[in-house]
């Protein structure tokens, strides 16, 4: 099934999302929250790393790492190393921000693993880890047998849009989390900062929505051995 939208042309919105919301959840932690640390006196500065790291690195380089292998019009061997590449960073990334939020509470005398989001941010970078480690060794290196690859393959792409679109649920209870938080402790609902928070959800939402729609876009014509979904 494809939609009648070239992907590369779908990707422009998505982009601009990726930007835009890279910008608010950087005005966020940066002017609002008080900036970014690995160590300080001040915690919180170490839990502002967490939602930078998540939505910029995991987030909006996860999808471009989706988006790429679709709409890129470069050779198929091109492409996966491109996706595999982009999906790896991602991960790094994604690990090094439940690190911070791990490193966060520990140093600030708060319980572990009590939320939902916690439960499903450790779930999803785990299946997210084990979806990139198996891609690697059936697609890319050492590549598994023309049948295994060929059967593989829907599962592969269903699987990654599912740990995907759990991770933009996820971020988007995590935006929730931390502003319910926030005004329980004083800050205004209706002011500034909960406005950014909510509009940087939101955006969120859109360029995970973007990311499936490329999926489901047509393929640049250059690029005959893909098979839509």
């Amino acid at each position: 099934m494809a939609i009648g939208v070239k992907a590369l042309h779908l990707t422009i919105v998505p982009h601009v999302l990726a930007i835009a919301g890279a910008v608010m959840v950087l005005v966020w932690c940066i002017y609002y929250r008080g900036g970014l640390a690995w160590e300080s006196s001040n915690k919180s500065l170490i839990f502002n790393i967490h939602p930078v790291l998540m939505l910029i690195g995991f987030i909006f380089l996860g999808g471009e790492a989706i988006m790429s292998y679709k709409s890129l019009p470069l050779r198929k061997e091109v492409k996966k190393v491109i996706h595999l590449v982009l999906h790896a960073i991602a991960l790094i990334l994604g690990i090094i921000g439940i690190y911070t939020a791990f490193k966060y509470h520990n140093e600030s005398s708060i319980a572990n693993l009590y939320s939902l989001h916690s439960w499903l941010g450790i779930g999803i970078i785990v299946l997210y880890g084990i979806q990139w480690i198996y891609g690697f060794l059936v697609f890319f290196y050492p590549g598994g047998s023309t049948e295994l690859r060929s059967e593989s393959l829907p599962w592969h792409v269903l699987l990654g849009l599912f740990v995907y679109i759990l991770a933009v649920g996820n971020a988007n209870i995590g935006f929730l989390e931390k502003l319910t938080f926030l005004e329980s402790s004083g800050l205004a609902k209706y002011g500034a900062e909960a406005y950014l928070v909510n509009f940087t959800a939101i955006v969120t939402i859109f360029y995970g929505a973007f990311v499936i729609f490329t999926v489901f876009s047509q393929p640049p014509q250059e690029d005959h051995s893909y098979s839509a979904i």
